[in-house]
């Protein structure tokens, strides 16, 4: 078993007229996830041999897209969260949907939320809208890289129970909650099997299926992260803990269908329709030349 990292979840902190204010480590990730793709985004519009011809649009026009890309995650991240894992509870508190800073974002919400706003700035500056997706998908593995570090810092989003050599004994409560285990509780490091598989693994991916003209293909980039998101997420599925409202005592697993010990959990059945979509980019942009 591995200790976990003493590792403070706030960067830093400031106490102004007695408050105190943090940039946390989330936040940071989110931040630098959103600038790196950004400047990757850029340099691919400044590369139109990648493309097989012209870039479908110019480096600055980016800029003005990162700020609907912002707005799409949030609101989409936030919003998948309150209807895919906790509608009940904010139904009856609406007012809670907007305290954001208390946690709660969904990446299958997230995007949905980016693709609805890169859809909508696209038709409004008329750009082909699968050809910026390709762009968003080649830059959006540096962010869940990003992303699922935080949440290992966090100490949050842990895995299941572990005898692995490699499991973490995370701090708190809930994580040590383990029945039939005496003593301390390691759990797999989901997080980190997560940014290896879906940020570097997949962002290595894209990068190589863009040096060998993979852009020149509409929707191919696209869906080689949507498959490739999917399937990694569904295979870490089984060693991450499941969310705790789903959780019963005879639901140990937290199977939202099929059995106690066979089923799928919320994250597996949010995942399949991106593989099978994923797939479907993936033959329609090889049979289109």
């Amino acid at each position: 078993m591995i200790p976990f990292p003493e590792i403070s979840p706030d960067v830093f902190s400031i106490t102004i007229a007695g408050r105190e204010f943090a940039l946390r480590w989330y936040a940071l990730a989110y931040l630098a996830g959103l600038l790196i793709g950004w400047r990757i985004i850029v340099a691919l519009m400044r590369r139109p041999r990648l493309w097989g011809g012209a870039a479908p649009m110019r480096p600055e026009q980016v800029e003005e897209l990162l700020t609907w890309v912002v707005v799409g995650v949030i609101l989409g991240g936030r919003l998948g969260f309150v209807l895919f894992y906790e509608p009940g509870y904010y139904l009856s508190h609406p007012a809670e949907i907007i305290k954001v800073w208390q946690g709660g974002m969904s990446f299958h919400g997230g995007f949905l939320g980016v693709v609805l706003a890169a859809w909508a700035w696209a038709r409004r500056h008329g750009i082909a809208a699968l050809r910026l997706a390709d762009a968003l998908a080649v830059a959006a593995p540096v962010g869940l890289l990003l992303g699922r570090l935080a949440n290992f810092i966090n100490a949050e989003l842990w895995g299941r129970p572990t005898d692995a050599p490699w499991g973490v004994i995370f701090p708190g409560e809930a994580a040590q909650d383990c029945p039939g285990i005496v003593g301390a509780c390691a759990r797999h490091p989901s997080q980190l099997y997560e940014a290896g598989l879906e940020g570097l693994l997949l962002g290595l991916v894209l990068l190589v299926l863009v040096r060998r003209g993979g852009l020149a293909r509409p929707g191919l980039a696209l869906g080689v992260f949507l498959a490739g998101y999917g399937l990694a997420r569904f295979v870490v599925e089984f060693f991450r803990q499941a969310d705790a409202r789903f959780i019963t005592p005879d639901n140990p697993l937290g199977h939202v269908l099929g059995g106690p010990v066979w089923g799928v959990t919320m994250g597996q059945l949010l995942s399949l329709p991106m593989v099978a979509v994923g797939a479907g980019f993936i033959l329609w942009a090889l049979r289109s030349r």
